[in-house]
């Protein structure tokens, strides 16, 4: 009895430790899988399979992880030899995403040279985290990359051009840009990245310019960029023609504000509310006139990429027997009571034009109508797009007589003048832009300058593309 007694208490008190080890394996079993210091997360290599590389550069390719890097490797290989290009064990804690720059090596570790003529590598990297997961090893993540090897430019030439450029006025260039693995390309002017429009075949591009009136310095050049990173950047050779505008000092009087500055203004609860004369006249002249423009710019600055065969473009005309009534790029100052007292001022962005009380305005050439309603100081303005990135404007109208995304044609009635908007009589504000920047009307205007400028450019340009 007593030897039975004591086999009880024995096997008891084994069946207890067991339960206590296997709660206490429950226990750190539920710990590591709860505990975030045994996350199971791999980190993120982040490349496409397929990338280009020019050698020259350094290869960035980008590794990180939700808890923290601990270390990576990164191996290069030609298919016969390999080199060790990058292994660091990462000392601070606290990095999770890291950028490694490969430069190409000369040789690897047992001093032969990788291939150079090979157009393939295969990169492999291997980035670890600091996760306590795999026995305290952390968690791992290796990716294979393929990447081809392309050293060589993109070719990109100048087939034709506008002679010159004149300060405020517009351009047009034809170029071919060539490359296998092309991945963009566009015109730049200053910090002005031009949208080209693909012409007659494959490879060549059509692109018209603009010089801002107000901008002293302009130099335009195509520039063309492959997947490896190779930059070709070509000047366009421009004349360039300085020209000065007018500066007008215009005297707010109280009738101007309280008139048509205060319909503007009780026209939008943004402005309603201004109470005080100047702070009122600078709001419209100058908050308002920002916010009108802003959409103008937005709206004519969509260029197709579809391409074309031909761009033929008429003299602009739009108001017959219009006389000129303002300048375009005046830049106006306007004081109250004494000219020492400037409270605002503005720039012309278009060439005011006046014939007889609402007058019939026509559009010379074809295009889509993108704006039909009214647009603050502009007043009813019909704008219509031409190709290309040439769009025109027609402010101040009384009547509109087209409708938005209709298709018109050359010689085609739109709106009638009149005096809506920032205007003190009756008048067509006739404004030309050239993606998004106010250009001079008046050569737009000329037959002369159009020949010369446009129709020939394009002559030229198709003698080289046709072979002739």
């Amino acid at each position: 009895m007593r030897y039975r007694s004591s086999y009880r208490r024995r096997r008891n008190s084994s069946k207890s430790a067991w339960i206590i080890i296997l709660g206490l394996m429950v226990g750190a079993g539920a710990y590591m899988f709860s505990s975030p210091s045994f996350e199971r997360e791999d980190p993120i290599i982040k490349s496409e399979n397929h990338i280009y590389w020019n050698r020259k550069d350094p290869l960035k390719i980008t590794i990180s992880d939700n808890m923290g890097l601990k270390s990576y490797q990164v191996t290069i290989s030609d298919g016969r030899n390999s080199v060790i290009v990058a292994d660091e064990l990462i000392r601070e804690k606290s990095i999770k995403e890291k950028v490694i720059e490969v430069n190409y090596p000369s040789k690897t570790i047992d001093g032969t040279p990788l291939n150079p003529k090979a157009t393939k590598f295969l990169v492999s990297v291997i980035a670890t985290d600091r996760s306590n997961w795999g026995f305290f090893q952390g968690n791992s993540a290796k990716k294979d990359i393929v990447v081809n090897i392309d050293y060589h430019r993109p070719d990109v030439n100048i087939l034709s051009n506008s002679y010159s450029i004149t300060q405020g006025g517009s351009a047009l260039v034809v170029f071919q840009v060539k490359d296998e693995n092309l991945k963009d390309f566009y015109v730049k002017e200053g910090n002005k990245r031009y949208r080209v429009t693909p012409y007659k075949e494959e490879g060549y591009y059509a692109s018209l310019i603009a010089w801002p009136f107000n901008q002293d310095h302009f130099s335009a050049k195509v520039v063309a960029e492959d997947f490896a990173g190779n930059k070709r950047v070509v000047n366009i050779p421009y004349y360039i023609v300085y020209k000065k505008y007018r500066t007008s000092w215009i005297r707010a009087t109280d009738k101007f504000i309280d008139g048509k500055i205060s319909d503007l203004a009780e026209s939008n609860p943004q402005y309603a509310i201004i109470t005080d004369r100047i702070e009122k006249l600078r709001a419209i002249n100058e908050d308002m006139r920002r916010a009108n423009e802003e959409l103008i710019h937005e709206l004519a600055s969509k260029v197709t990429d579809t391409m074309i065969s031909e761009w033929k473009i008429r003299t602009f005309y739009p108001l017959k027997n219009g006389k000129k009534v303002a300048d375009f790029g005046d830049h106006r100052h306007y004081y109250y009571k004494s000219r020492d007292n400037k409270v605002s001022e503005s720039y012309h962005l278009g060439l005011d034009m006046a014939s007889t009380k609402m007058a019939t305005i026509v559009s010379s050439n074809g295009g889509k109508v993108v704006f039909t309603e009214n647009n603050g100081i502009y007043g009813n303005m019909p704008m219509v797009d031409h190709g290309l990135g040439l769009y025109t404007l027609y402010g101040h109208c009384s009547t509109i007589l087209v409708q938005q995304d209709e298709i018109i044609g050359a010689g085609t009635p739109i709106a009638k003048t009149g005096m809506t908007g920032l205007a003190l009589g009756d008048h067509l504000h006739f404004g030309v832009l050239v993606q998004g920047i106010e250009v001079r009307p008046e050569e737009w205007m000329d037959k002369r300058w159009i020949r010369n400028n446009i129709d020939n450019v394009f002559k030229e340009a198709d003698k080289i593309i046709e072979g002739e």
